[in-house]
């Protein structure tokens, strides 16, 4: 899938990987990515020094989300920019650094996990389906686009009801 072969690389320098990851792909098992078709990924993977590589690219799809506000039903289309730095010497210092692990010894680079984990950071997760989204009224849940509900500002919340005897006394 999204893989590069080490021997290549070493011979050529640099080598371009692209990949159709299916919507249903093991990949994105246990995140909340829901896309409603493939994502497109184009890396190009270089060494960049001794123990040292680094992809770069982009992704593309369409993600299935909900409104934040009234909770529709809508998509969105996600185009990331990647670079991805893969070190084989990465020390203590380094665990917030942002590069990848890899084994310079073993037969491939496998790109898979950094571009889901790069994907998983870089969604919007509060996304609105157009900016006048009105929302759901927050006492009987009625959708507030489709009009007003029956609700009346001057019902009051049971739950206030000790605080205001209080304040009557």
């Amino acid at each position: 899938m999204l893989r590069v072969d080490l021997g290549q690389l070493g011979r050529e320098g640099s080598v371009v990987v692209e990949a159709s990851i299916s919507a249903e792909d093991e990949l994105w098992k246990d995140t909340d990515l829901r896309w409603a078709g493939d994502v497109a990924v184009k890396l190009r993977a270089t060494f960049a020094g001794t123990g040292e590589a680094v992809a770069r690219g982009n992704v593309r799809g369409t993600l299935r989300q909900d409104c934040r506000r009234c909770l529709g039903p809508l998509e969105t289309d996600v185009a990331d920019e990647l670079t991805l730095v893969f070190v084989t010497d990465r020390s203590e210092d380094d665990e917030e650094g942002g590069a990848y692990p890899f084994d310079a010894t073993g037969s491939e680079l496998d790109l898979s996990r950094a571009v889901r984990e790069e994907l998983v950071l870089a969604v919007n997760p509060y996304v609105v389906c157009h900016s006048g989204c009105r929302g759901l009224c927050a006492r009987c849940g009625a959708d507030l686009n489709e009009g007003p509900c029956d609700c009346t500002d001057d019902e009051v919340d049971p739950r206030w009801a000790a605080l205001r005897q209080l304040k009557s006394e």
